[in-house]
């Protein structure tokens, strides 16, 4: 009988158990009913008297080590359960979570944007819902201009004040020109709205990078030597720039900007269109207008601004031919810029 008790405390003190079933299968075989102390106390009346006393307390101290082990054993699987529970952060999604990829758009936002910041701009943002006043006539818009009819605007409501979804980020320009005095050099980008149809060549909203300088002696042959870095960098070293006359209600004079094309290296091709050039953005000095509506001197003061569409630039980068591509999150196509991100 004393050899089993020892055999069977040996047993048990080097008992170890995986997980909280395994220590409750060692419970029920240990220490139920038909345990095998149990057994060893069913058995107690077949010993000599002599020996009961001894035994018995053998017996007990058996029953006692193998509740003390159960016990400490569950503990432990308890104690490591409240740490990994307190260590879970419950607002993470579940798990497997695929790793994903930068934003074709948002991987050239910000090459644009770092580009623009190595000439010293910093970066500037505003509301999406905007008031006629800096979206239209701060900006030298005229009343009867066709950008206020709702052909072209999402008007949220008309009385008493124009509220609008804003249709360039020239509207965070205007803001920074009320609260700033110069020298101002800021890049604005951000998602514009304007009411068009859908379609492979034209989206209800985009996204812009608009730039704006404003110093004294400010001249136009800085914004074209801004310019040129501007396209040298983004699009590579041989590229060459040229700037058409054009119109804005905020510039005077005004002008579109292409680059070489880096495709054919400027003696034309179907990408554009058999020209050599491939337009870009638009860009002139700011109207004096525009400077007196933001409380700025135009007789001290004169300024440059000009503004791109990103998806314009990813398009010439990564040849995307339907803008709605950008907007659908289809995965498949969003994988295909891993390696640019």
């Amino acid at each position: 009988m004393l050899e089993r008790i020892s055999k069977l405390k040996e047993v048990i003190e080097n008992a170890t158990a995986d997980s909280l079933e395994a220590v409750e299968q060692l419970r029920i075989k240990y220490l139920s009913k038909k345990g095998e102390i149990s057994a060893l106390m069913a058995d107690f009346r077949n010993v000599p008297a002599e020996q009961k006393k001894v035994v018995g307390q053998k017996v007990n101290e058996l029953k006692t080590l193998a509740t003390e082990k159960i016990a400490a054993l569950k503990e432990s699987f308890s104690t490591n359960s409240d740490r990994e529970l307190e260590e879970l952060d419950l607002t993470r999604t579940a798990t497997p979570v695929e790793l994903g990829t930068r934003h074709p758009l948002t991987i050239v936002k910000n090459e644009i944007l770092r580009i623009f910041e190595g000439m010293g701009f910093t970066i500037a943002e505003g509301p999406e819902i905007e008031d006629d006043w800096h979206v239209f006539e701060s900006l030298n818009f005229a009343p009867d201009h066709p950008a206020r009819d709702m052909q072209d605007t999402f008007f949220i409501s008309r009385n008493p004040a124009d509220i609008l979804l804003r249709t360039h980020t020239s509207s965070v320009q205007t803001r920074v020109m009320e609260k700033t005095q110069p020298p101002i050099r800021i890049v604005c980008p951000g998602r514009v709205y304007r009411n068009e149809a859908i379609s492979a060549r034209a989206h209800c909203f985009f996204h812009q990078v608009e730039g704006l300088y404003i110093d004294k002696n400010v001249s136009f042959a800085d914004l074209k030597q801004v310019l040129l870095g501007f396209a040298k960098q983004m699009f590579g070293p041989d590229t060459k720039i040229r700037l058409r006359p054009s119109y804005f209600p905020f510039t005077e004079p005004s002008a579109e900007m292409d680059i070489s094309c880096f495709i054919c290296g400027g003696k034309g091709c179907g990408f554009c269109k058999n020209t050599g050039w491939v337009e870009i953005l638009g860009c002139g000095m700011v109207d004096p207008n525009v400077l007196k509506a933001c409380g700025i001197d135009p007789e001290v003061y004169t300024g440059y601004a000009f503004g791109m569409g990103i998806e314009r630039i990813t398009n010439l980068k990564y040849k995307v031919k339907d803008l709605r591509m950008f907007s659908e999150n289809d995965v498949r196509f969003l994988r295909e810029f891993e390696a640019a991100k």
